[in-house]
């Protein structure tokens, strides 16, 4: 007796981390989408800190057991230091201790193996081009040949012109960077408070591995700001949602979590990274965490808000990095060279027919192996079973921490073998 069936590999990955940068290398720009090193469209997802300036109460979060804490309990791929310029305790006004917070969290993704953007955290960046040029010299001169570091020169600009005023403000800064560091990706804001993308995908920046910020709130950005993104990637320009919040554009009340579904999948659709806003203890609903958590993380659920538990879920189940092809950020469905196994043999782990989420890598051994596998990735393989009869299957994993289980599953998951 002969019949035909589908075995899916299923992994529950509990408490491991993934690698990032090690993982895809510099990030490019390619059509509207960002892709690795391997040229895969991938997104990441993780958290942006509060404002950096002297005496505002988020800056005590400025440290190496904090992004460590991101990366290795929310499993967060991306890490974005948002420092003040122009208001009270700014860089302007104190730019050592400003620059040395960014500096400690930029140190400490580069440890981490995470992505990092180093805003330029300003509303009036063009009133500053002199001052936003020199610190950016300085940051491409400091992480300029490290794949981890992307550029982010103007946070939100307000009601102002694209054509006159944002785009020429940051040509004069990419055109900074660029002589120093010609190829690290780099973000621009875009008009009210980043949200006119479609204003900068008529007029896009020239230039190479340049995308646009997008910024969104759920409690008050619905379906029309969508509609805007929607419009700059069919124009052809990369997005990154560098801050958003799960409640109202004043960045408080309550969790908007239909909305918040719903912009999530969006990102996830058109692989999009993110960072949430933001990593601070300030009594209002977008702060992650409760009044008095401590600063160096070790957050238990109880140190979380209602924000911070549902960003923290979020940033731990995205598929991030790439997925061997398609969508990186979304963890969408793969074709492999697939073929048909003969049972009792060896099924070779690369050899899918369709999977999700995962991503295969050349083996010391030789030929390829299947790493990176997130919760609920999968492979699908088709098994042509010689005679009915009782069959050992043995398996060989590896986990970087441990505590992972794999499961082996009939017709797509009906039954558990």
């Amino acid at each position: 007796m002969k019949r035909i069936f589908l075995l899916t590999l299923f992994l529950c990955a509990a408490g491991i981390t993934r690698a990032q940068v090690s993982q895809n290398g510099k990030l490019a720009v390619s059509g509207n989408r960002i892709v690795n090193q391997n040229g895969n469209a991938v997104s990441f997802a993780g958290m942006s800190y509060f404002w950096s300036n002297d005496g505002w109460g988020a800056e005590r979060f400025y440290n190496a057991q904090a992004v460590a804490w991101l990366k290795n309990d929310w499993n967060a791929g991306i890490v974005r230091a948002a420092m003040g310029v122009e208001d009270g305790g700014g860089y302007l006004d104190n730019p050592g201790s400003n620059k040395a917070r960014v500096q400690a969290v930029v140190d400490a993704a580069i440890a981490n193996d995470m992505y990092v953007i180093i805003d330029w955290h300003s509303h009036h960046a063009e009133w500053n081009t002199a001052a936003a040029v020199s610190f950016f010299q300085e940051m491409a001169t400091l992480y300029g040949n490290t794949p981890n570091v992307i550029y982010e020169v103007y946070n939100e600009p307000l009601q102002v012109s694209w054509s006159g005023t944002v785009k020429p403000y940051a040509q004069t800064v990419i055109n900074a960077i660029r002589a120093i560091d010609s190829d690290n990706l780099i973000i621009v804001g875009t008009p009210t408070w980043s949200q006119d993308v479609d204003a900068a995908a008529n007029d896009p920046i020239s230039g190479t591995n340049i995308a646009y910020t997008l910024h969104f709130y759920a409690g008050t950005h619905t379906q029309y700001l969508r509609d805007k993104a929607n419009y700059a990637l069919s124009q052809g320009i990369a997005l990154m949602v560098t801050e958003w919040g799960t409640v109202n554009a004043n960045g408080d009340g309550g969790v908007a979590q239909a909305e918040t579904n719903t912009w999530v999948q969006w990102m996830k659709d058109n692989d999009v990274s993110h960072c949430n806003w933001s990593i601070n203890d300030k009594n209002e609903g977008a702060s992650a965490l409760v009044p008095g958590a401590s600063s160096t993380g070790g957050w238990a659920a109880g140190d979380l808000t209602a924000s911070g538990s549902l960003v923290k879920s979020i940033i731990q189940g995205w598929a991030s990095g790439g997925s061997g092809g398609g969508s990186g950020g979304g963890g969408g469905i793969i074709t492999g060279p697939g073929g048909t196994y003969a049972v009792p043999g060896t099924v070779e782990a690369e050899n899918f027919t369709v999977a999700s989420g995962i991503q295969t890598e050349p083996c010391s051994e030789g030929g390829e192996n299947v790493g990176y596998i997130d919760a609920g990735d999968w492979m699908a393989y088709d098994i042509n079973v010689a005679e009915a009869g009782n069959y050992e299957v043995s398996y060989r994993v590896a986990s970087e921490s441990g505590g992972g289980e794999i499961s082996l599953e009939q017709n797509e998951g009906a039954t558990i073998l």
